[in-house]
């Protein structure tokens, strides 16, 4: 392996990696471990598996034909580039409002803003939003992203110490009356579709895989073959799951069967979050894991605002621009772009004001009712119809995916059947 051609290819699937280890896993992970110890790692390891292969499609496509997934939906007919631009539209307020959320929630709890500004319940929400936007118009993302990416992999050393040392250490010792949760009933039912939303992100942001593998290319001016670009992302992917493990462990190790529990509110739940790290570490670790915390959550909410602002660019396009003919203020979109995504958000935010977990789960329920309508577009986009023989997907591979579309969909019928039936 030519260890040049692999320092071109990588950086789209760290790049999904610092995204993905977000809400899903300092969040939702945190809460099944310590809400119902083990018993629904077999959901969170289900949907890793089962989701992988839709979300490997977006590297495949990409490296077969040097497009983005977007550009693929549009050859599947304008039902579905449209169906895609709804999606987003009516997805993204929810989901980005969720991310600035938890992220203003670590963000507080280490500079203790909200004390500041008492009478501003909201100002940490805003900050993050002006901040975030701020940074993404002024184009200092590059530099940022270098930086969160080293603080990112503080962040993964530590998480791995802990797991280790918590491993070791043992479960807390459960009070004398305590008695499990309930797997088979509603509210833990619905709790596992939103936990299986966003593990280890939601699917529909699986475009941005190829959105930001085809500007390496362009950057790099250097087409990777699929090896490359599979190496690249399946390091990144399963990075993200096995730390949704670690954080799973955590919770349950050091919270389940306690008689303690985690905080609603954004800024308490991450102050818990931490002191998970601390009891086993030490308080001399509070700052290191504190700001780590918060920069990878930063990371994540800059991530989100960049791929929602490109998708809504690249769909803009192939929508409304005429053919072979591109929007010439394409950057005017971008712009806008990012104005509505924070003005929509911070809309829903205040509108949730106080609901943490209620948003959280609200969001990662949303992401998994659209997942399988996104499934399914990817799966048929490495068919030999759209992409090369040598390309397209083997058997196990193929398998997989229909086992994945199953799952998505029962489990999403299922929800509408609990909610609505």
């Amino acid at each position: 392996m030519n260890w040049e051609k692999i320092r071109k290819t990588l950086g789209p699937g760290i790049l999904f990696a610092s995204t993905a280890i977000g809400v899903s896993h300092l969040v939702q992970s945190t809460r099944a471990g310590a809400n119902y110890g083990f018993a629904l790692l077999i959901f969170i390891i289900a949907a890793n598996v089962l989701k992988f292969p839709f979300f490997e499609f977006a590297a495949r496509y990409a490296s077969a034909t040097g497009e983005t997934l977007i550009d693929g939906y549009k050859k599947l007919g304008k039902f579905a580039i449209w169906l895609y631009f709804i999606i987003t539209i009516c997805s993204m307020f929810f989901v980005s409002a969720a991310v600035v959320l938890v992220t203003a929630g670590f963000m507080d709890n280490l500079f203790g803003l909200s004390e500041l500004w008492s009478h501003f319940q909201l100002f940490p929400v805003a900050l993050v939003f002006v901040v975030t936007v701020g940074l993404l118009l002024s184009g200092k993302f590059n530099f940022l992203d270098h930086l969160i990416k080293i603080i990112g992999t503080t962040l993964l050393v530590s998480t791995l110490v802990v797991f280790i040392m918590t491993l070791l250490k043992g479960p807390a010792t459960h009070v004398p009356d305590f008695t499990p949760p309930a797997i088979f009933e509603e509210t833990s039912l619905l709790f596992i579709i939103a936990l299986m939303g966003w593990m280890p992100t939601a699917l529909d942001m699986s475009t941005w895989v190829s959105l930001w593998a085809v500007e390496k290319m362009r950057s790099t001016n250097y087409h990777p073959s699929l090896k490359e670009s599979l190496i690249d992302f399946n390091l990144g992917y399963w990075i993200s799951a096995f730390l949704s493990v670690c954080f799973v462990t955590l919770g349950a190790y050091l919270i389940y069967g306690t008689g303690r529990s985690l905080p609603t509110g954004s800024v308490g739940f991450a102050d818990s979050v931490i002191k998970l790290y601390t009891t086993t570490m030490g308080n001399w670790s509070y700052i290191i894991i504190g700001t780590a915390a918060f920069s990878i959550m930063f990371g994540t909410c800059i991530g989100l605002f960049d791929g929602y602002a490109r998708t809504l660019e690249r769909t803009t396009t192939l929508i409304f621009a005429k053919k072979s003919q591109h929007i010439k203020n394409s950057r005017t979109v971008y712009i806008w772009s990012l104005v509505l995504l924070a003005l929509g958000s911070f809309s829903i935010n205040a509108f949730f004001s106080g609901q943490f977990k209620t948003l959280i789960d609200l969001a990662t329920t949303i992401s998994f009712l659209i997942a399988p309508l996104v499934a399914i577009a990817n799966f048929k986009l490495v068919s030999k119809t759209y992409i090369a023989k040598p390309f397209v997907p083997g058997k196990l591979m193929t398998f997989i995916s229909y086992l994945g579309i199953v799952f998505l969909t029962g489990f999403a019928m299922f929800y509408i059947y609990v909610m609505f039936l």
